[in-house]
């Protein structure tokens, strides 16, 4: 009986393991799509396993990282054979999102992302620092086996954390913003008729400021502002996402404008432009959250005010205000 009770105790541990391990694997598939090849070092722009692996543990727990080093593992395999550099890159992919996971918990983050310390949390602990040990293993143990020139150590390594930060900061809110949808029987449909306009008008400046020699990315934030105040960050976050698969796809393809750039050059365009669409999205909608919030809240204390006046002095609450003299 004890043992048929931890079997059915670790069953959905086992299989929601496996079921990450799958989707890190599809996401690195998605990822690869666009990969930049640096001193025989594959790297991408935007590593998006990263943003589900952290995703999953802040929502599931610290019990799906098994699923994030056998997801990492299968990737390895994929591209080649498996050795000591390629346990360095499982090793640091695995606890990155884990450490991340511990600090974002450790300073009182919320999944909702309904604050903006919890914007500025998983900016500066979830991408930019744990990400250095995703980076610092992978590229560490790439040198230390041969597979990778000392010389090339730091652009490598400055590669690899831009692209595992990128992950965090335009695929976790994306995750974590779609816990809050409400059901869509309740939305209006005036909602759905901006929410098509938006998506639409998303489109069109990404194709235009893609496709153009112009250095005119910038058009993208009045869609990244309107989508914040209008729909934080439910709208938002698709809407970095879109505008980063377009730019990676222009960077990597040297068009538009990253027409006659080096590779350093339109990789440094590029995760600017990435890291400063995903902020924007990011702060700005978390501010307007949680003024949101703290509107409602106010509303709720004074209808509970009114109550209270009602029960004491009936038909108070309704008199004129100030009153007459």
């Amino acid at each position: 009986m004890v043992r048929t009770g931890e079997i059915r105790r670790l069953a959905p541990a086992a299989l929601g393991n496996l079921v990450l391990a799958a989707l890190y694997y599809g996401a690195a598939k998605i990822g690869l799509l666009e990969q930049v090849v640096i001193a025989g070092a594959v790297v991408t722009p935007l590593w998006p396993p990263t943003g589900i692996a952290l995703s999953c543990l802040l929502l599931l727990g610290l019990r799906m990282w098994p699923g994030i080093a056998v997801g990492t593992f299968l990737v390895i395999s994929t591209l080649t054979r498996p050795d000591l550099a390629g346990f360095g890159v499982v090793a640091g992919n695995t606890l990155a999102p884990v450490c991340a996971c511990l600090m974002l918990r450790r300073v009182g983050f919320h999944t909702e992302l309904d604050r903006l310390r919890d914007g500025v949390a998983l900016v500066s602990l979830g991408a930019f620092a744990a990400m250095v040990i995703s980076a610092t293993l992978g590229s560490g143990t790439q040198v230390l086996t041969g597979s990778l020139p000392a010389g090339d150590f730091w652009r490598t390594w400055a590669s690899w954390w831009v692209g595992d930060a990128m992950g965090i900061l335009v695929i976790t809110p994306l995750v974590l913003a779609f816990r809050t949808v409400r059901p869509f029987r309740d939305v209006p449909l005036y909602r759905w008729g901006e929410a098509a306009a938006l998506l639409v008008t998303a489109v069109v400046v990404s194709l235009v400021v893609t496709r153009t020699s112009l250095s005119v990315l910038f058009l993208v934030f009045p869609v990244i502002v309107w989508a914040a105040l209008r729909f934080q960050l439910v709208g938002a976050a698709p809407c970095v996402l879109l505008m980063s698969v377009f730019a990676i796809s222009a960077a990597t393809g040297r068009y538009g404008p990253f027409t006659g750039r080096s590779l350093l050059e339109s990789m440094v365009n590029l995760q600017a432009f990435n890291a400063s669409a995903a902020l924007t999205a990011l702060l700005l909608s978390a501010i307007v959250t949680e003024q949101n919030t703290i509107r409602r809240k106010i509303e709720q204390v004074c209808q509970e005010l009114a109550e209270v006046v009602d029960r004491l002095a009936p038909g108070e609450s309704r008199r004129r205000w100030p009153p007459e003299r």
